[in-house]
Order: C-alpha cells, then structure tokens, then sequence
C-alpha cells in the first residue's frame, strides 16, 4: 500500500470529471499514462464503471470497478489483474487553499501473482509514490489548461 497527496490547478469539479469520465475522452485525458490497446469500458452505470486499463510502458493490465460519491471521492477494486489477486483504491478531492485541488490517493493492490507480480507490485510500491502523483499532475493540470474539464476537450 502507498499515499500520496498532489496539488493541481484543476478545480475539484475539473478533478472529479477527469476520473469519473469513462468516454473516450479518458484516453486524452489520462494519455500520458493509459495505454489505448488495452482500455476497455465493460459496463457504465450513473455512479459506477468498469473498465480495463493498463500501462504503456509496462505490460500490465486490470480491470477496476470505479464507483464515485460527488462531489469528491471516488474509489476502486480490483476485479482482474494479469499480476496481482487483489486491490483497492481510493481519491479524495478538496479545494485547495487558494485555488485548484488537493487530490490525496490510497493504492493497495496485493497477492502478486508468481514472480513478475511480486516484480511489479515491489517496484509500484518503490516509485509509485513519485511517479504517480507526477503523472497524475500533468493530466490533470491539462485540464485546468482548458479552463473546463475534460468533456469540454473535445
């Protein structure tokens, strides 16, 4: 399991809609780190999607069950994982003391699955907590670039 906390000019709303959009628009939003070939919308209510996402970089994939209470927290398990048996998440969205957001985030995904689970659980919980809050920032910060969430992309 890590945490971490970011701070992005995105407003909570900008914030919100970026994770909660499961659109195609998902795939501009989050380019930096979504991998287009292995995104896949499997089911979509008001309040809730499915869906597998996976790396570019690495080779990896899971299918999440997403559910979102607006105007702030949206929360994750983990349903299928080509590496590990099991795992939650968890995003907070406040407003920022001047403007934007704070996102604070949980990840704990677990059960590696043979050595390369282990390989890559090991190395998540090594350099997620800088490179998560990096990638996020910048897809978010785009956003706020805009000046609308992200179904004003596009």
């Amino acid at each position: 399991m890590f945490q971490f906390r970011l701070e992005t000019a995105a407003t909570p709303a900008q914030v919100f809609e970026a994770f909660t959009d499961f659109s195609d628009r998902r795939l501009e939003t989050w380019k930096g780190s979504l991998d287009p070939k292995k995104y896949e919308l499997r089911e979509r209510g008001d309040q809730w999607a499915v869906c597998k996402e996976g790396s570019a970089p690495l080779n990896i994939w899971v299918v999440l069950r997403y559910e979102w209470e607006p105007p702030g927290t949206i929360r994750w398990s983990l349903v299928e994982s080509d590496h590990c048996g099991r795992g939650t998440g968890t995003i907070d969205i406040t407003p920022a003391e001047a403007s934007g957001s704070i996102v604070d985030a949980t990840i704990d995904h677990a059960d590696p699955r043979g050595f390369r689970g282990r390989a890559i659980l090991g190395l998540q919980g090594l350099i997620g907590p800088l490179a998560f809050p990096r990638m996020w920032k910048k897809s978010l910060d785009r956003c706020a670039e805009r000046g609308a969430g992200p179904s004003a992309q596009g």
